[in-house]
């Protein structure tokens, strides 16, 4: 089964067999295999749940890397996982790449298979396309849901090696020179960026001129004109004061899932540096936003979806909304995710989008915080909450409305003072006229 990015299938076997593959040859840089064990916080526990070259099993016994097959036309790197030995407390595998003196602009063929490990049968793969500068990548997550396995292809970039993607996790790693190579030259590392692959259409040549073979010479045909170029590929639509609804059916958004995404710049305080490939060095991350949405249905029945009370909500049935769980990282590639199923269109009246600072922050200002809205099939959808101006601890983000079957988005970045004694989810409500009844609620 060959996933896209995003897409996610069962994994119904006990043991997998996680195969990360490239294409070597003259300038393609060697590739890593690793894997984080991480909570529903979204945080490993401490160094020892980072599985890689230099600390190649957990102590679980659950998680391996099994090592590089080289020589030939493909190159691997294998991670091995025995599911029914992960520790109850571990809701997530993230199964990650780094690129050793170049990046994954340079590695063809790169991909990931997972294998059942019990005679090797594939039971789904991811093939990432749309690598350019980036030096680490999350390819895939095996995550719990419901009491079983699924496997997610995420394809998400770092351009700050292994060490910025490890660190956004709670972990920090460094290498050891190798020797007899003088030692790299080291350079702080940038904040993880998302680089939106260029479209470019390029027209048909036109056929060269008709020449007679032999006298009197035939006139030369007409020649047609070039062939037009092929439509463009969507591409990222930001919403603006000046530009703030799109809608999602012109956007190719129609079916499939749409995956909201909300990241924010961690304030970390780092323990120390080391070496690249000696032990981890935990960090602190004091900052928590939540993920939340209102949700109203054609059946008049109303709710939220938040991790505030564990209302994740459902995909498959109301609200066809799902919080994939509660992450204090603020990662670019995992950050709080909420799923909307599109397939479900017709379900929705309106749905509102928010954000609560559940501690660590006062108000939204200076935070950094970026939202993106991806249809599976469509155009990214992006904006960023950089205009607070008051001390504001809940964002309206978006607004969908169903339009006559087609769902307008439109940005709202909303920034609310919540009044003394009152909820941030009531003062939302509120100022949008829900109509809920609230009670408190904890994590």
């Amino acid at each position: 089964m060959s996933l896209r990015k995003g897409e996610n299938a069962a994994v119904a076997v006990p043991s997998v067999r996680v195969e990360l593959g490239w294409r070597p040859g003259p300038g393609v840089p060697d590739v890593d295999a690793s894997a984080l064990l991480l909570l529903s916080s979204g945080r490993v526990r401490s160094d020892a749940d980072f599985v890689f070259y230099n600390q190649p099993a957990h102590s679980s016994g659950a998680v391996r890397h099994e090592g590089k097959r080289t020589g030939g036309a493909q190159s691997l790197d294998l991670i091995g996982v025995d599911l029914g030995r992960v520790e109850p407390a571990v809701e997530r595998i993230v199964l990650c790449a780094s690129a050793d003196g170049g990046n994954f602009g340079q590695v063809p063929g790169l991909r990931v298979r997972v294998l059942n490990a019990a005679g090797g049968a594939e039971l789904m793969s991811y093939e990432v396309t749309d690598a350019r500068a980036e030096t680490a990548f999350i390819l895939g997550e095996l995550y719990r849901r419901q009491g079983s396995w699924k496997f997610r292809a995420v394809g998400q970039g770092y351009n700050s090696g292994l060490e910025g993607l490890a660190t956004d996790f709670g972990i920090s790693v460094d290498e050891p020179q190798h020797a007899p190579a003088p030692p790299p030259q080291r350079t702080p590392p940038p904040a993880p960026v998302r680089t939106p692959t260029p479209t470019i259409a390029t027209p048909a040549p036109p056929p060269s001129p008709y020449v007679a073979p032999t006298p009197p010479p035939a006139p030369v045909p007409h020649t047609p004109p070039p062939a037009p170029p092929s439509p463009p590929a969507p591409t990222r639509v930001t919403l603006t004061k000046a530009a703030p609804a799109v809608s999602l059916s012109k956007q190719g958004g129609t079916t499939g899932v749409m995956r909201v995404n909300l990241n924010w710049e961690v304030r970390k305080q780092f323990k120390g540096w080391g070496s690249k490939r000696g032990r981890a060095v935990a960090m602190h991350n004091d900052l928590d936003l939540d993920l939340c949405a209102l949700f109203e249905l054609v059946d008049g029945s109303k709710g939220v979806v938040q991790a505030l009370g564990n209302a994740f909500g459902s995909l498959q049935m109301p609200p066809f909304i799902h919080l994939d769980g509660d992450d204090r990282t603020g990662a670019v590639a995992t950050g709080e995710n909420l799923t909307i199923n599109l397939d479900a269109t017709q379900a929705f009246r309106r749905i509102l989008i928010f954000v609560t600072i559940y501690e660590g922050a006062r108000s939204f200002s200076g935070l950094n915080a970026t939202v993106t809205l991806q249809p599976q099939h469509g155009a990214p959808i992006d904006f960023s909450l950089d205009e607070c101006t008051v001390p504001s601890t809940v964002c309206a983000l978006a607004l969908i409305t169903n339009n006559g079957g087609d769902l307008l988005v439109q940005r709202e970045a909303r920034y609310l003072v919540v009044p003394r004694g009152m909820s941030p989810q009531r003062t939302i409500d509120q100022a949008y006229g829900w109509g809920m009844q609230w009670t408190p609620g904890r994590k």
